[in-house]
């Protein structure tokens, strides 16, 4: 069975992994088998960023709709 990759840090580490990933397969010297993982970890990646920019377009519509308050509303997760 193939190890389990731990998540990236943050949006920026995930997207030049990704990055990475899509110039090694680019490049066509990738095995089968590899381009399979290769693909596979793109797809946890991609998902990643998405969750990612999704989190902080709502982090941004809340601070939006406060209009001119300067409290940050409590941001939970769990409900999107």
């Amino acid at each position: 069975m193939a190890k389990k990759r731990s998540e990236p840090a943050d949006f920026e580490s995930a997207l030049k992994e990704l990055e990475g990933l899509v110039e090694k397969m680019e490049q066509g010297d990738l095995n089968l088998e590899a381009s399979l993982a290769a693909f596979e970890r793109g797809v946890q990646l991609t998902r990643t960023c998405q969750e990612a920019l999704t989190q902080a377009e709502q982090k941004v519509e809340q601070l939006v709709k406060q209009g001119s308050q300067e409290q940050l509303a409590p941001f939970d997760s769990d409900e999107a």
